[in-house]
């Protein structure tokens, strides 16, 4: 067979690896005030998807290498009748659960609409492990804009970007400091509180969606800064705090005491020119814990999580997770798919993930408002839930998506409840 230009880097591997078990789909919607027809929304995403290359995915999935193929077919749009949250929820959840195809050619986007007379939602279902959110925000923004008759016109973008490899080859002393690491890593995680699933196997994702208006937006952003902490640090705390509530019976447990989280994060930047404009996946991803003692303030968490990111950032000590994916891969080829699905809750026990993407600092032009827009990011076996908060228009939606194995809704939201509560208290 003739090797396929497009080369995956280690995170989409991996993923590619993880939906051998369960679907790995992403989903973003966006709010439309007014939602045009089948023929005019199918029209529109075609022609953006013949300029910017992104026909049908030939996908050798043994040797984890691709190619975009020109695709000249009409896109088919699902149209789901009902709006508001909840149509919109049910319907993610749905695309979270529903599979691509495995390899060979493959489309690897599902267009779906959620309206009424009122207007509605224009929704995108992804298969993740071709594209981060930022690629998709993009391709979304560039569909608005043609819908309203001022399409963009740009160089196509790059579709075959490097892998994380040069990653480990400009920065040896970052990579073998990183190394160095993971002893401590390891460590860590024999201190920390696995996940229980009911049945590991079960990879099904629930999903919960809920608001968080622009004033309590704009207090998370004055507090963080205030506390000399990052955004997403905030959130960090406030799921640790939220999963203390529910797991109080570590407390007494002579050695996994501690709470876990893990955060998405984005490597683009970190690649430079070669990743700038290219449309794909570059993202990364790191761990924190702590023992999360009773007493302890959000601001004490929160500054004591900070002073960790800020050294795996600083240090660039995410790329000992990425190692350690390729590490995985390899040992994975000797384990049974249980055992594969295990690996993450016994030896990198995480309790919960976030995900953030600002989608006002990505739409185009630069201080336009982006519409309402809403994203569901799939679990996996790394973390038995993730948040994925979304920042549009000022204010931002958090969708909350986990495995039903391991939670319910009730108890995700009670969570939510809590988080929301130590929100508002923030005033």
């Amino acid at each position: 067979m003739k090797r396929l230009p497009g080369r995956l880097n280690v995170f989409q591997s991996t993923m590619l690896e993880w939906r051998e078990h369960h679907p790995y789909t992403a989903v973003h919607a966006l709010r439309l005030p007014v939602v045009p027809d089948d023929d005019a929304l199918a029209a529109a995403i075609g022609a953006e998807r013949v300029e910017l290359g992104l026909g049908l995915l030939e996908l050798d999935r043994r040797r984890h290498r691709y190619v975009w193929r020109a695709h000249a077919g009409k896109t088919p749009i699902e149209r789901i009748a009902g709006c508001g949250d909840a149509c919109v929820e049910r319907e993610i959840e749905r695309q979270m659960n529903t599979a691509f195809a495995p390899d060979g050619m493959l489309d690897p986007f599902r267009f779906f609409v959620v309206a009424d007379a009122q207007g509605g939602f224009l929704g995108v279902a992804y298969d993740h492990f071709i594209a981060g959110g930022d690629s998709i925000v993009g391709l979304m923004n560039r569909i608005v804009d043609r819908l309203a008759g001022a399409p963009r016109p740009s160089a196509p973008p790059q579709l075959y970007p490097p892998t994380h490899l040069p990653l480990f080859l400009r920065h040896p002393l970052r990579t073998a400091r990183a190394v160095a690491r993971m002893p401590a890593m390891a460590r860590s995680c024999r201190r920390t509180l696995r996940p229980r699933y009911q049945d590991i196997e079960e990879g099904h994702n629930g999903f919960a969606l809920h608001r968080i208006d622009a004033a309590c937006v704009a207090t998370l952003a004055t507090t963080a800064k205030r506390w000399g902490v990052t955004f997403n640090d905030l959130l960090l705390a406030l799921l640790l705090l939220a999963r203390d509530t529910q797991t109080r019976e570590r407390l007494g447990a002579s050695r996994r005491r501690e709470l876990a989280a893990a955060s998405v994060m984005n490597l683009r930047e970190i690649h430079g020119d070669a990743a700038r404009d290219a449309f794909g996946q570059f993202l990364g991803s790191f761990r924190v814990s702590h023992p999360v003692p009773p007493g302890i303030t959000l601001e004490a968490l929160a500054r004591d999580l900070h002073r960790d990111t800020a050294r795996i950032k600083r240090e660039h000590l995410y790329l000992a997770g990425l190692l350690a994916m390729r590490v995985d891969r390899v040992i994975g080829r000797f384990q049974t798919p249980r055992q594969r699905m295990s690996v993450y809750a016994k030896g990198y026990p995480v309790n919960a993930g976030t995900s953030t993407l600002n989608v006002d600092a990505l739409w185009r032009p630069p201080g336009s408002a982006a519409p309402g827009y809403l994203r569901g990011v799939p679990t996996g076996p790394l973390a038995p839930m993730v948040l994925a908060a979304t920042t549009a228009g000022g204010a931002a939606c958090a969708g909350i998506s986990f495995r039903s194995a391991a939670f319910s809704r009730s108890s995700v939201d009670a969570m939510w409840e809590e988080v929301a509560g130590r929100i508002r208290a923030l005033r």
